[in-house]
């Protein structure tokens, strides 16, 4: 099973330096130097140099909408705010980035992830949750290299809206939702559950697409603009 290929194109994205921050106590820097810029990179690998299986369906907890809110109402009163995690996988395609995402019918599309137990680390439990949605199935352990958070995304009600920031009139979200960078290996199996298929998506497909791919995905290209790819 082959990951698909959502567009094509050739581009260039900027780097960004961080600037020094002034300590409130003493005026010194907090970092070494602030004329020291931040070139943090990060290695993208072929989309071909990954194999793609299948396993059994995975199927959501709830089978409606409705009934997912449902059960965030409850639960928000048990353990109160749910916390979520997802994680953005890069390949490259064409010398652009494409981001995977698993796509269920002909328009939902979402990054693998999903719900943290309670008090489960997040690194560990999307490392689970990873290894749930497209470990392989041969016994040999898949091992994820969960890197930086790129994202912070707040559900403020039972609703399927979320904002990048909590609304000031909102005291107690219903969901919080991380998104991290995953750095690839470079050669990996992946098994697919059967009910999804396996996207790449090239970020410009993405960017400005919120109609498409909604606005937590439409937002990747923001989010990965500060760092460098290098394409093994």
């Amino acid at each position: 099973m082959a990951a698909q290929v959502a567009n094509k194109s050739g581009t260039g994205w900027p780097r960004r330096s961080s600037q020094g921050q002034t300590d409130n106590n003493n005026g010194t820097s907090k970092f070494p130097s602030p004329s020291l810029s931040i070139n943090r990179t990060i290695k993208l690998y072929p989309l071909t140099d990954y194999t793609f299986g299948c396993k059994e369906p995975l199927f959501e907890k709830d089978p409606s909408v409705p009934s997912r809110f449902q059960r965030m109402r409850e639960e928000f009163d048990r353990i109160g705010m749910r916390r979520s995690v997802e994680g953005v996988l890069l390949v490259h395609e064409h010398g652009l980035p494409h981001v995977l995402l698993l796509q269920l019918g002909t328009t939902f599309f979402k990054l693998p992830g999903g719900e943290l137990n309670a008090g489960e680390d997040g690194v560990e439990g999307l490392k689970r949750l990873l290894t749930e949605t497209l470990g392989r199935q041969d016994g040999i352990k898949q091992e994820w290299v969960v890197e930086d958070i790129i994202g912070n995304w707040w559900r403020p009600n039972f609703e399927p809206p979320q904002y990048p920031y909590i609304p000031p009139h909102i005291t107690k979200p219903k969901e919080h939702k991380r998104l991290f960078l995953v750095q690839l290996h470079e050669k990996a199996l992946f098994a697919v559950p059967k009910n999804y298929k396996l996207v790449a998506a090239p970020l410009f497909e993405l960017y400005d697409n919120s109609q498409g791919y909604g606005p937590i995905i439409s937002s990747l290209p923001q989010s990965l603009c500060r760092f460098s790819f290098v394409y093994m």
